[in-house]
């Protein structure tokens, strides 16, 4: 266990969240529930049991054995309703969509049955995202879903790289957004005060290309809305990383060196560049964070473990306020 897992595990035990895990028919769903209600870290709640399994893992509760189930599907078609009413969603409707496990799994975190949600496993990351943004929809102030992963260097550094999952190509605008919600997230996270670099291929003026004017444009809205923020741009990754050679491509920034949260300027750099520090450099990727709804709403691989499930429900539970 990584030193990051140690720490969010030791803080979700302190504050213990009531985590949804709607896809209990997987057996790596099914071994990180029982793991996380065996450590007490988690309260673990499953939708419902899958066929054939009779009984959940001690300390594990499954919402459609409760005496008052129906009561709380009654008031997530309700809220589902009133919710989408502007895309033609009737009560009629919602119940019918309601029989959709991740979207009955966003309108229970929605209502506070729940602090937060982890699936994926099984449905796809679009299927994933759609029930999140239709029935939980985005935090106040956040414009999309984006992401972070947290990399834990082999020397245990901690920085984030953001936006490495959702987002093919954001403008300015959206690429700030990214920005300043990896900040809040990495600050949640890893206890760290946030020192923002907004990626490019150049540094400070070092080269002129409209992609390079994407990123200057993106940290003068972060400045704007978030002035107390440490944070510069546009910045190549060694002037934000290493401090001899931020003295030479940067030598007044004050994030240059010194950075811990790098946004990424589309998603072929931010998927490519943690795979690579992930394959070659041995850090270990733990994510993806899914940031932007108004609860926790998480991911997960297709391929993922089952540590790499108990993991995000941890960060789940750690982020749920």
């Amino acid at each position: 266990m990584t030193g990051i897992i140690h720490q969010l595990r030791h803080a979700a035990m302190t504050n213990r969240k009531r985590i949804l895990l709607p896809e209990s028919a997987d057996p790596r769903v099914m071994q990180a529930a029982a793991e996380l209600a065996a450590q007490n870290i988690v309260q673990i709640v499953f939708i419902t049991l899958p066929d054939g399994v009779l009984t959940a893992p001690k300390g594990v509760e499954v919402f459609s054995e409760l005496s008052d189930a129906n009561d709380w599907r009654e008031r997530a078609a309700a809220a589902l309703t009133e919710f989408r009413a502007a895309k033609g969603m009737t009560l009629g409707k919602a119940r019918v969509a309601l029989e959709n496990p991740l979207l009955l799994a966003a309108l229970l975190v929605r209502l506070g049955y729940a602090d937060g949600c982890v699936a994926g496993s099984i449905a796809t990351t679009a299927d994933v995202l759609r029930a999140g943004i239709q029935g939980l929809g985005l935090a106040k102030g956040a414009k999309q879903v984006s992401s972070i992963f947290i990399m834990e260097l082999r020397d245990g550094r901690l920085l984030s790289f953001g936006d490495c999952a959702v987002n093919p190509d954001p403008d300015s605008v959206a690429l700030a957004d990214i920005a300043i919600c990896s900040a809040k997230s990495h600050e949640l996270l890893t206890g760290q005060t946030p020192s923002v670099a907004l990626l490019s291929f150049s540094t400070r003026g070092s080269a002129e290309h409209p992609n390079v004017e994407k990123v200057r444009a993106a940290l003068g809205h972060v400045q704007v809305a978030c002035p107390e923020l440490a944070v510069d741009g546009e910045m190549q990754f060694d002037a934000a990383l290493v401090p001899e050679i931020a003295q030479k491509k940067a030598p007044n920034s004050v994030v240059a060196g010194k950075a811990n949260v790098f946004i990424f300027p589309d998603l072929n750099a931010g998927n490519i560049g943690y795979k690579i520090a992930e394959r070659i450099g041995g850090a270990k990727a733990i994510g993806p964070v899914l940031q932007g709804f108004a609860k926790p709403w998480m991911d997960l691989s297709r391929g993922c473990s089952a540590e790499d499930i108990a993991n995000v429900a941890v960060i789940a539970a750690v982020l749920a306020k």
